[in-house]
């Protein structure tokens, strides 16, 4: 972002009630402190613990990770301008913000999608999941989910880098986020704007895609399990990444996909902050809850 006469920016939040405020606060604490520590739990016991040594859990350690980091990049920053009133923030932390909470973002979601088809090779073809997904295999994919978010966010940025700020600083976001950056610069936006959109549009059909085919195979399968234990037992074992999935396709499909919650500030920036402090203190319960850490099914047994 070339920064013309504007060094600084000014996040106005969500509010400025008082009251509203300090409810906030209490809020997002409380999330991002459970986030962190549900977060590091997973992270703690699939490095310690023996018996999840297996790519299921690689993986499910390496999304802790990401929720970690995605929610560290934007929640902390808001906490201190609520605590302090300091609503002030540079223009190379604004654009170190852009960076990774997108980066961070976009590697959740091809994370997700080399999550399904570990779940799908474990399913459809178990008798052949220890070769397939080998440890080269799994950190190659871990590679891969880096490397395409980097390459997602590299052109939009690029672009992002060259806007002029000269009339206005004032953020209408709790943080640095695209599309309020992009109505306040000077500069014409409308090649960016479509740059961004298609780069959100092409990560979602890519990775859903991978997502939707893996888990058409897995139910296909599934179903021609002759014991109903069986059946169970299977869906047990993917029931918690569908549950993330849904949540995390869901909310972001809605702020990009839908034009009038682009356009409605309040919605985009609630649903937002449900992203940044909902989403990843769920997932540790859902995953901790759904898949039973300490005792891994026959399924994965058999991987």
């Amino acid at each position: 972002m070339r920064n013309g006469t504007i060094t600084t920016f000014i996040l106005l939040g969500l509010t400025d009630d008082p009251q509203l405020q300090v409810l906030i606060f209490i809020f997002l604490f409380l999330t991002y402190t459970l986030s962190v520590t549900g977060n590091l739990t997973i992270i703690t016991l699939t490095y310690v613990d023996s018996h999840l040594k297996t790519p299921m859990y690689f993986f499910l350690q390496n999304f802790s990770f990401l929720e970690i980091s995605f929610t560290s990049a934007c929640v902390p920053r808001y906490l201190y301008s609520i605590a302090t009133g300091d609503k002030v923030i540079t223009y190379n932390t604004c654009a170190i913000q852009v960076f990774f909470t997108d980066l961070f973002a976009v590697t959740e979601f091809f994370l997700l999608a080399a999550m399904s088809y570990d779940r799908y090779v474990a399913i459809c073809k178990p008798l052949h999941y220890v070769t397939i997904m080998s440890k080269t295999v799994c950190r190659s994919l871990i590679i891969c989910c880096w490397a395409s978010g980097l390459c997602v966010i590299i052109p939009p940025l690029s672009l992002g880098l060259k806007l002029e700020f000269c009339d206005s600083n004032i953020i209408d976001h709790f943080g640095c986020d695209a599309f309020p950056l992009m109505k306040i610069a000077c500069s014409d936006t409308w090649f960016i704007e479509q740059t961004v959109i298609i780069c959100a549009v092409l990560t979602l059909n890519m990775t859903l895609t991978c997502v939707v085919l893996s888990y058409t195979y897995i139910i296909r399968t599934i179903f021609r399990f002759p014991s109903v234990q069986q059946r169970k037992k299977a869906f047990s074992t993917c029931s918690s990444h569908m549950i993330v999935v849904s949540i995390t396709y869901g909310t972001c499909i809605f702020i990009y996909m839908n034009p009038t919650a682009k356009e409605e500030v309040t919605i985009n920036k609630v649903v937002s902050l449900l992203i940044s402090s909902i989403s990843p203190t769920l997932n540790p319960f859902i995953y901790t809850l759904r898949i039973k850490l300490r005792k891994p099914s026959r399924i994965q047994s058999k991987e």
